[in-house]
């Protein structure tokens, strides 16, 4: 039974591979029947090449290939297989941005505490008009009731 497999080759750390069809039963880095592929992870960018019509071809024939192989094979097929990452930012730059974040709501909230004591001292100063605006009315009131008193009592 045929296997398409990695076969692992390179220095300590450095690793690359090998995409080879060998049988299921060989060592890792054994003898293999032959190779469709290559596959280099350490590198930047890493690398990706398969002959896909060798590999179409050995699958067709009754190789089946290992999970790992599989996945790069649907990577490759993708278009991008390895898409380049968006960057992170560190713990520090974090911290930094959420203190950032709360220095602007901290001044938010005291523009918006000046603003509503600023309109509550205006409505101290107008009370006083507002209080005698009342307070004549209150009089205005006061007497039409009184001329009303005297109208009525007048007539009796």
């Amino acid at each position: 039974m045929l296997k398409i497999k990695l076969a692992r080759f390179g220095k300590k750390n450095q690793p690359h591979y090998r995409m080879v069809v060998t049988e299921a039963k060989s060592k890792r880095d054994g003898k293999y029947v032959e190779k469709i592929g290559h596959y280099a992870p350490a590198q930047t960018p890493k690398i990706l090449e398969i002959d896909v019509k060798r590999y179409n071809y050995w699958v067709s024939q009754g190789a089946t290939p290992t999970d790992t192989v599989a996945a790069l094979f649907k990577r490759y097929q993708s278009g991008k297989p390895f898409p380049p990452k968006k960057k992170k930012l560190s713990k520090k730059a974090k911290a930094k941005l959420a203190e950032a974040d709360k220095e602007k709501e901290t001044k938010e909230v005291e523009k918006d505490h000046k603003e509503t004591t600023e309109k509550s001292d205006e409505t101290k100063e107008n009370e006083p008009n507002n209080q005698k605006v009342a307070e004549e009315k209150n009089q205005e009131q006061k007497e039409a009731d009184t001329q009303e008193k005297q109208s009525k009592t007048e007539k009796a």
